[in-house]
C-alpha cells in the first residue's frame, strides 16, 4: 500500500474542512494510507522534515502543473520513492526560505490560499490524480 505523510503546521481547525478532507481521505483508503503531522512552528516543521526521506514542499513560487501532469507526478514520486512520499505545508507566513531552499517545490494554484484550505485542495487533487491514473469519468 502507498504511505502519504502530510506535515503540517497547525491543525485543521474548521469542521467542515475536516468533513471534506475526511471524505476523500475515505475514498483513497484502498490504495493510499494517510499520516498527518501537525508542527507547531517552522523550527518544529525543519526538524520532522529533516527526518524524511523523500519530501516535496508546497509552495505558490513551486513548479505548477495542470491535473493530468500532476497525476504523472504523484505516480512517479510513489514509484520513485517506493511507495512512500512526505508533502510539506507551511503555516499562515508559508514555508521558511530555509526550508524552500532544500526541497523540491511544487505549487496547487498561483493563488494564495489559507494552509488550512490548501490541505482539502491538495488530497482532493490526490484523489484526481489516483481517478486519472484509473481513467475514470471523475476527472471529465
Amino acid at each position: 500500500m502507498l504511505k502519504l505523510k502530510i506535515i503540517s503546521i497547525g491543525k485543521t481547525k474548521e469542521d467542515w474542512l475536516n468533513a471534506a478532507i475526511e471524505e476523500y481521505v475515505k475514498r483513497l483508503s484502498p490504495v493510499l494510507k494517510f499520516e498527518f503531522v501537525w508542527a507547531k512552528n517552522n523550527d518544529q516543521l525543519r526538524d520532522l522534515l529533516n527526518k524524511e526521506t523523500s519530501v516535496i514542499c508546497l509552495d505558490a513560487k513551486g513548479k505548477l502543473y495542470n491535473s493530468e501532469q500532476f497525476a504523472e507526478f504523484i505516480q512517479t514520486q510513489f514509484v520513485e520513492n517506493k511507495s512512500r512520499l512526505t508533502l510539506a505545508i507551511g503555516g499562515a507566513e508559508g514555508l521558511p526560505d530555509e526550508i524552500k531552499g532544500c526541497y523540491r517545490l511544487i505549487s496547487l494554484s498561483p493563488l494564495t490560499m489559507t494552509h488550512q484550505i490548501v490541505r482539502l485542495v491538495l488530497i482532493e487533487q490526490i484523489y484526481r490524480a489516483f481517478e486519472i491514473a484509473k481513467g475514470t469519468q471523475y476527472h471529465k
